[in-house]
């Protein structure tokens, strides 16, 4: 499902001058693109050689609970201090095997962070940034397309409790999904592997 439609209203910040008169000045963002906006300066940490990523965490009141961006495990060497990225070495297509990259996904750290601090995350909202780096994906149409989360991050997600995800692919478009809509992408990417490899596994 398309997001963006039911946040697009503004609020908008009037001054009065010495004469009384109101003026419009600069549009304040909404709660949805606020966060989305935050989530961006999260990414701008991210040490992914092909996606700068960022998530926030933020409970019912609009508070933010938690952040995270797309980096190696603590302590360990990033990918941008290595000079290399194993997946792309490998030539391993987007979207598979999530377990060979040496980053923890922004939507993870997010999550691991929430519980480092012990905060409660369950009906939070999770926002997600993200910024594709120039050659990292050729000139074909995986630079157009809106990524969401991760098989293993949808995991993770549904298991956390969080109610909704809210991504924005940064100059592509944005996209939202409720926690019901990512359990149904979590069915659909299983059943769209099953057939995959039914397809190439040798018949006896």
């Amino acid at each position: 499902m398309e997001a963006g439609a039911e946040h697009v209203s503004r609020i908008y910040v009037i001054e009065v001058d010495d004469c009384g008169l109101m003026k419009l000045c600069t549009p304040r963002p909404n709660r949805h693109e606020h966060f989305l906006n935050r989530a961006k300066v999260v990414a701008e940490m991210s040490t992914c050689l092909r996606r700068k990523v960022g998530a926030i965490i933020v409970n019912e009141d609009g508070v933010e609970l938690s952040s995270g961006y797309s980096g190696a495990p603590r302590k360990t060497k990033h990918c941008i201090e290595i000079g290399n990225c194993l997946r792309m070495d490998l030539k391993i297509p987007t979207g598979q095997q999530y377990e060979l990259c040496r980053s923890v996904h922004a939507e993870q750290n997010a999550i691991i962070n929430a519980a480092r601090t012990g905060a409660k995350i369950v009906r939070g909202e999770l926002y997600i940034s993200s910024q594709k780096l120039e050659g990292a994906y050729g000139n074909g149409k995986e630079l157009e397309k809106i990524y969401g989360p991760c098989i293993i991050c949808k995991k993770e997600i549904i298991n956390a409790g969080l109610t909704n995800v809210y991504m924005r692919e940064e100059g592509i478009g944005e996209r939202s999904y409720s926690l019901e809509q990512i359990k149904e992408l979590l069915e659909q990417e299983e059943e769209e592997w099953r057939r995959k490899y039914k397809s190439v596994r040798p018949t006896s």
